[in-house]
C-alpha cells in the first residue's frame, strides 16, 4: 500500500514550531500537492515522509505501517530535489541507470526500463551526452527520470521546477502527470507556485505558518477557500475582499461597503447565517467571476490601471483596502480615470469573519 497517513504530526527545532499537529490522508495513487509561500512547513513535511526528518510528535503510516525508526533508504520512495543533484561526469544513460546498477539489476531489465524512461522524457537522443555538457532544463528532466526510473511507490517532489524556465515548466507538468498515470505511484509535490498546483494536483494542501489551512481538489479550493488566507494566495489575481457589515435591504441581506454603497443581495444560505449579525466581514468575489452593469447598479470605481496581458485584461480599481481587481477576456476597453459599475456574480460571492479569517458557510 502507498497511501499516506499523517497523524498528529509536530516538527520542532529547538523552541521554533515548523509543523503544528497536522492530520493529513494521502490516498494510494494520489497526486497530492503541498501549497503555500516560503517558510510554511511544506518541505519539513516532506523530508518527514522522506525519512529526513524525524517527526516531534505524531506518526506517520505508509498504508498501515508506522514509519518511525525506518531510514530513509528502506521507505520505498523516489526524491527529485529542486537542485537536480546528479552525476555531471556520467552520461544521461549512467545517470538514468545508476540505481539499477547499484541493485544489481539484469542488463536486459535496466536496457527495457531506461529506454521506457527516456522515450517518456523525451530523452533518447541524449542517452550518450555527457551530463556536464546539458542545459539546467534538461539536467532536471535526467533527475526526474533517475527517480522514476527505480519506480517507487511514492514519489516525492521538492519544487523540482523552480529552477527552470517559464517554457520548460509548462512542458514538464504534462510530463509529471503522464509520468505519474503511467506508473499509478503515489505522488507529493511541494510547491509556492499555484499554477503548478492548480494544474497537476488531484488535491491541493494549503499551509501556512506551519498549519494546514485547507484541503481539496483545486477547484473546489478556487472556488470555497475556507478563509482569508487561502482566499487571498489561491488565484492570479487573489479574491477580491472589501471590508463591511451585514444590513437589510428591500432585496434581501446585502454588506454595506462604505463609500462603494452597498453590495448586491447575498446568496440566501449565507444571508441566513448572517442575518442579525452587524460584525465587521469581507465580502468577496474572484476578478473573473464579475460583470460589467448594464443598469447602473453595482459597484462604482474608479480605474487606476490597465494590464493587458495576451488575452485577458486585468482592471484595478479603486485604492487601498477598497480596491479591486477585474479580469475580461480580451480587451475591456476600460480606460484610467473613467469610472466601471461592476456585478460580482451573486452564486460565486463569498463572506468572511474579519475577527477569525474563516469563511462564513451556508446553512445544511
Amino acid at each position: 500500500m502507498s497511501a499516506i497517513h499523517l497523524q498528529n504530526l509536530v516538527k520542532r527545532f529547538g523552541p521554533f514550531t515548523a509543523l503544528r499537529t497536522m492530520d493529513l490522508h494521502i490516498a494510494d495513487g494520489e497526486f497530492m500537492a503541498l501549497l503555500g509561500p516560503s517558510g510554511c512547513g511544506k518541505s519539513t513535511t516532506m523530508n518527514m515522509i522522506a525519512g529526513m526528518e524525524e517527526p516531534s510528535e505524531g506518526q506517520i503510516l505508509f498504508g498501515d505501517r508506522d514509519m518511525a525508526g525506518v531510514p530513509m533508504g528502506r521507505r520505498g520512495v523516489g526524491f527529485v530535489f529542486q537542485n537536480y543533484a546528479i552525476f555531471t561526469h556520467m552520461t544521461v544513460r549512467g545517470n538514468l541507470s545508476y540505481g539499477l546498477r547499484m541493485r544489481g539489476a539484469p542488463k536486459s531489465e535496466i536496457d527495457r526500463r531506461v529506454g521506457a524512461v527516456a522515450e517518456l522524457l523525451q530523452l533518447t537522443p541524449l542517452l550518450h551526452r555527457k551530463a556536464n555538457r546539458l542545459s539546467v532544463n534538461i539536467l532536471q528532466r535526467v533527475a526526474i527520470g533517475r527517480s522514476a526510473i527505480m519506480e517507487p511507490a511514492i514519489f516525492l517532489l521538492d519544487e523540482p521546477l523552480s529552477n527552470v524556465d517559464a517554457a520548460f515548466r509548462a512542458v514538464m507538468r504534462t510530463e509529471l502527470k503522464h509520468l505519474q498515470r503511467e506508473f499509478k505511484q503515489t505522488m507529493v509535490y511541494v510547491t509556492h507556485d499555484q499554477l503548478e498546483a492548480m494544474t497537476m494536483a488531484d488535491r491541493i494542501a494549503v499551509m501556512d505558518h506551519g498549519v494546514l489551512q485547507q484541503v481539496g481538489a483545486p477547484l473546489d479550493v478556487y472556488n470555497n477557500p475556507a478563509n482569508l488566507f487561502v482566499a487571498r494566495f489561491i488565484g492570479a489575481p487573489g479574491m477580491n475582499l472589501l471590508p463591511g457589515r451585514p444590513a437589510e435591504s428591500d432585496g434581501g441581506l446585502v454588506i454595506d461597503l462604505g463609500p462603494l454603497g452597498i453590495s448586491p443581495p447575498l446568496p440566501e444560505g449565507i444571508a441566513a447565517v448572517l442575518r442579525g449579525s452587524n460584525g465587521e466581514v469581507f465580502y468577496g468575489f474572484r476578478p473573473e467571476q464579475v460583470t460589467r452593469s448594464v443598469d447602473g447598479r453595482g459597484l462604482a470605481m474608479p480605474v487606476s490601471f490597465v494590464e493587458r496581458i495576451g488575452a485577458r485584461t486585468i482592471v484595478h480599481l479603486g485604492e487601498g483596502e477598497r480596491s479591486v481587481k477585474a479580469v475580461f477576456e480580451n480587451d475591456a476597453g476600460a480606460v484610467v480615470g473613467e469610472t466601471l459599475v461592476l456585478v460580482p456574480d451573486a452564486a460565486s460571492v463569498r463572506v468572511f469573519d474579519a475577527g477569525s479569517g474563516r469563511a462564513v458557510m451556508a446553512e445544511g
